[in-house]
């Protein structure tokens, strides 16, 4: 257990925290949310002892142990994997190398005979005879196959290494686990690999992530950042987000008798007590959730933006015909021999392990890309708008305020006060709007350029990972804004949620062309695993 007092934190006048207090129990999961800046690593940090709180204290158990996902991917170069992950557990990896040294001794004394009898009895204990094979089924699991455990970090790629550290983290089961963005990087194998642990992990683990889906799978409950203050709740993102969204309606509803107000949060908790069934939390968070009361819920401060996209024109039934695209690049076949159809309605996710194809495929389609032989036709009743993957071209040099670049893509209403509006509805108020384009941070520029698109009145919508660098409110904004669209889609994303809530055709792009299933993500997924 964990135990928070009365933790503060400001930075000039800026306040972070002040007058944190919680108890982070055993056997559950606690999602750490908060808006882009409200402190959701500086808070990990401080539980870790990173940083250091001006004020209040943070006390974890006696004799239990902290594991951290450690962020710097190039911490242990010269380590070797297996070695990286047993590094994890801090007393175990100091005890082994004292005892090996012990051994290596050319003099070995009677004094050198009796510390290592003390540290092999130490090594016992903490089940030092299990940790090669215990970071082996780890490392396993995250798709770090035998033939990499005994290469250097130096070694592997990017994602890799990310695997290796997280491995680190679990290893050993640790009392408190912290994650800062545990599913960054992982293929969804990993991702739901991860998620099953956490799952039947019976200590304690605190989450910061973007992923719904995977808060929605692992999470006990949700600790929400927001006015300086971390109130925790019991239930999942999906429940969190509905019950604060339930108590914004009753509190801005004056007039509404207390009596309607409590059915209506009873048939509420009722929803949601079913869908906790499928977990295997269920039964103690269901209880939970039966107790909460009508001022047990609160409204929520977060800031949603506005993204709806409606088209100009309504779409006819041709939209779009590929016939044999390939294309090779650096001497790599990224597509072979592309052939699809797109018709009215289509939302189509675009997955697959290679990430140059996707992107590759959309520069085709877009027109910024020439494909090696095939042909592609557009119907004469789209007309398309396009969100890259890289965006940098439209901000680098800018010496653009918000205001005249929007002005740029806005084909009906220049207007000064129509784009103030526009942007104001994508959170960019006051002064805000006359920051100069060029020094917008990563999730401001995707804001921009979605406001770029949602101005083109496109009837066919194309997005290669439109949720980096978003937060989980402009996530769901979009995922939203999406759903209600009228018009067709072709998008690439690593958000689960997303892509099932959207998508009801997948394309899978792969070595040797394109699979094609009319289906929703999860239905994909269990079609994946049963083919195995």
């Amino acid at each position: 257990m964990i135990t928070v007092s009365n933790v503060g934190l400001r930075y000039g006048e800026r306040k972070l925290f002040e007058d944190v207090n919680i108890k982070f129990t055993p056997g559950n999961c606690y999602g750490l949310i908060g808006a882009n800046g409200a402190g959701k690593s500086t808070f990990l940090k401080i539980l870790s002892g990173e940083i250091e709180a001006q004020t209040g204290t943070v006390h974890l158990g006696p004799n239990e142990r902290m594991a951290v996902l450690k962020q710097n991917h190039f911490e242990y170069e010269e380590n070797e994997v297996l070695k990286t992950v047993i590094m994890g557990h801090t007393r175990l990896f100091s005890v082994m190398q004292e005892k090996d040294a012990i051994y290596m001794k050319e003099n070995f004394t009677d004094e050198d005979g009796m510390k290592a009898a003390e540290l092999e009895g130490e090594f016992a204990d903490l089940n030092g005879w299990e940790a090669e094979s215990e970071a082996a089924i780890l490392l396993k699991g995250l798709g770090i196959g035998e033939d990499l455990h005994e290469k250097k970090m130096a070694e592997l790629t990017g994602s890799e290494k990310v695997k290796v550290l997280l491995a680190q983290a679990l290893f050993g089961r640790p009392d408190v686990l912290l994650l800062d963005e545990p599913t960054n990087h992982l293929d969804i194998k990993a991702i739901q690999w991860l998620e099953d642990f956490l799952i039947n992990f019976e200590n304690t683990v605190i989450v910061v992530s973007h992923d719904r889906h995977f808060l929605n799978k692992v999470c006990t409950h949700i600790a929400d950042l927001d006015f300086g203050k971390i109130q925790v709740y019991v239930g999942n993102y999906d429940f969190w987000y509905e019950s604060s969204q339930l108590a914004s309606r009753l509190s801005s509803d004056a007039n509404k008798k207390k009596e309607e107000k409590i059915k209506e949060l009873q048939a509420f908790i009722a929803r949601f007590s079913a869908n906790a069934s499928k977990s295997k939390q269920a039964t103690s968070r269901k209880k939970l959730l039966d107790k909460i009361t009508l001022d047990d819920i609160r409204p929520s401060s977060r800031r949603y933006p506005f993204v709806g996209f409606t088209p100009d024109r309504e779409i006819g039934n041709d939209l779009l015909r590929v016939e044999g695209l390939s294309k090779t690049i650096d001497g790599v076949k990224v597509l072979d021999n592309i052939n699809f159809i797109v018709n009215k309605g289509d939302k189509i996710a675009l997955v697959g392990t290679n990430e140059v194809a996707k992107t590759t495929l959309f520069k085709i389609l877009m027109g910024e890309m020439e494909a090696d032989s095939g042909t592609f036709k557009w119907g004469i009743t789209t007309t398309q708008a396009y969100f890259p993957k890289d965006n940098s071209e439209y901000f680098e040099n800018s010496e653009l305020n918000l205001v005249d670049w929007l002005r740029q893509f806005s084909p009906k209403d220049d207007s000064e006060s129509f784009l103030r509006g526009f942007l104001g509805r994508m959170l960019f108020s006051g002064e805000e709007v006359l920051k100069n384009a060029s020094v917008l941070s990563g999730g401001e520029k995707v804001r921009c350029m979605l406001s770029k698109m949602m101005l083109n009145g496109a009837n066919v919508l194309l997005l290669d990972e439109p949720t980096n660098h978003l937060d989980l409110e402009s996530i769901t904004a979009l995922n939203n804004g999406l759903i209600n669209f009228k018009g067709s889609l072709l998008f690439a994303s690593h958000d689960h949620q997303f892509i099932q809530t959207i998508a009801n055709r997948i394309f899978e792009l792969t070595t040797d062309g394109l699979i094609d299933k009319q289906m929703t993500y999860d239905e994909y997924l269990e079609s994946a695993e049963g083919q195995k």
